[in-house]
């Protein structure tokens, strides 16, 4: 019942309370509302990263199969630094455009959605010319050598120019989730993937001139993947029509000027992630350097087959965590700190059921998921021997994982991003660069012995982040 004189809408807004179709909601409606078309678009995502891998293992046997995971491996982390940039602006755009959205201020949401295309645009362009010119020294830095190198140069050439694409489409999706609109993103993805799918089978698979292309034909086929998402979700955001209710993000009417005052704001939120995930990666590339100095052949394939599987826990953990995200963007925009504390631990409490459930799975059945991406043949049972215990410690890990995952999404979707960087810098540090690279050349340590210490990792952050959770500092970060 509201007051006499003010309108539901002024006293929604004066209570903390969300606008348009969320504010009909209640708090769990709105998590599982958000993370719906999220975790659909992870399950795409996932399955298109692993029947890339399903198509490398049915490339080749023997020596050159390994060789070919090995690239793939080394592809997987190529493809992490490629995002780390436009990933960064895309958190930046979304924190702005969930406080917009929080405090009705649609002419702010669509500045800062057309600043973080231009910003996503033109860094993917820097990052793909960079390293393109820089490929040969980064495989040498990972250390592969030999029939590896090589293929791992034919696919990763082609895979860098998928960045502008990308840039693009992370700062659209991005906005539209801090918005509220979670099923155009999906939307856009199912575009990404389809496209994706079809033509990297075209391209390895084809009829002559035009397949047989080996791994730089699934390169391709993702690149032209992006191309059409990219397209897709800013054609969406041109043709679609206004209402009245509540905010909908549209580019019509947008002005394409700088905005030198919002990409501030942007990068403000998103360069300390940018730091965070740069540092993170170049950690990852320092272990992953122990990793293929290790006796045994195939190791980087085998690191990445158990992270691939590991990915299937992130499906529902990053959909979650990018629901709590936009909730705790939204309603720090409203003013409400209280609920934005109370949905980032119904995340929490989401994540680690379904991250769970998912966790057992892995305890169960490690060596048959492994043999699912690497089938039949002598190689296969080698892979098992390897990947497999991996897998297992994925298992364990998985309520520190979820923890970890949502704690930082919803810190970053408040602003946050400087703690997360200090935090996550501080752990892995310790653990990736100090504990391992000692472990491995004075104590013998092997892959899994790796994998042991990773794990001790993130049990230590999930607890450093869950206490940063509880002290709430966090929420006062400013956007």
């Amino acid at each position: 019942m509201s007051r006499p004189g003010v309108s539901v809408e002024a006293e929604a807004r004066a209570q903390g309370q969300l606008g348009g179709r969320l504010g009909r909601m209640t708090l769990r409606r709105q998590v599982m509302s958000l993370a719906l078309w999220p975790f659909l678009e992870q399950i795409l995502g996932f399955l298109v990263a692993t029947v890339d891998l399903i198509f490398t293992g049915r490339l080749a046997e023997g020596d050159l199969r390994i060789a070919m995971m090995d690239a793939m491996g080394l592809g997987g982390y190529t493809a992490w630094l490629l995002m780390i940039v436009q990933g960064a602006i895309g958190t930046g755009v979304m924190a702005m455009v969930s406080r917009a959205t929080g405090a009705r201020d649609e002419p702010l949401a669509r500045r800062s959605l057309v600043q973080g295309l231009s910003l996503g645009l033109v860094t993917g362009l820097f990052v793909s010319v960079s390293l393109f010119f820089l490929l040969p020294i980064l495989i040498a830095g990972f250390g592969l050598e030999g029939e590896g190198a090589r293929q791992g140069y034919r696919y990763l050439s082609v895979l860098v120019w998928s960045a502008p694409c990308q840039g693009v489409m992370f700062a659209a999706t991005n906005a539209l989730r801090g918005s509220g609109d979670t099923r155009t993103p999906f939307l856009a993805m199912v575009g990404v993937n389809l496209v994706n799918v079809f033509l990297s089978w075209f391209f390895v698979f084809g009829p002559t001139g035009w397949g047989g292309q080996g791994v730089a034909g699934l390169a391709l086929g993702s690149v032209l993947g992006w191309a059409v998402g990219a397209l897709v979700v800013v054609g969406i955001l041109f043709l679609r029509r206004e209402r009245a209710e509540e905010l909908v993000l549209t580019l019509r009417g947008c002005s394409w000027r700088v905005d030198r005052q919002i990409m501030q704001r942007i990068l403000r939120v998103g360069l300390p992630q940018a730091l965070e995930m740069g540092g993170m990666w170049m950690i990852q590339a320092v272990m992953v350097r122990f990793i293929t100095g290790l006796p045994q052949e195939g190791t980087l394939g085998a690191h990445m087959i158990a992270i691939r599987l590991e990915s299937m826990s992130f499906l529902p953990g990053f959909a979650i965590g990018s629901a709590g995200a936009a909730l705790v963007g939204q309603y720090l925009g409203a003013g409400n700190p209280a609920m934005a504390m109370k949905a980032a631990r119904l995340c929490w409490w989401y994540a680690c059921l379904f991250m769970g459930l998912l966790g057992i799975v892995f305890l169960l059945f490690p060596r048959e998921l492994v043999s699912l991406i690497v089938p039949h043949g002598p190689d296969s049972i080698y892979f098992q021997d390897l990947a497999g215990p991996l897998v297992f410690l994925c298992g364990l890990s998985q309520p520190f994982l979820a923890t970890t995952l949502v704690m930082k999404t919803t810190m970053r979707g408040a602003g946050a991003t400087q703690l997360v960087m200090r935090y996550s810098f501080a752990t892995m540090l310790f653990y990736r660069v100090l504990v391992i690279p000692v472990a491995v050349s004075f104590l013998g340590l092997g892959l899994t012995g790796i994998w042991v210490v990773m794990f001790v990792d993130v049990a230590t952050q999930a607890f450093l982040f869950g206490r940063l959770h509880f002290r709430g500092q966090w929420l006062q970060a400013k956007v």
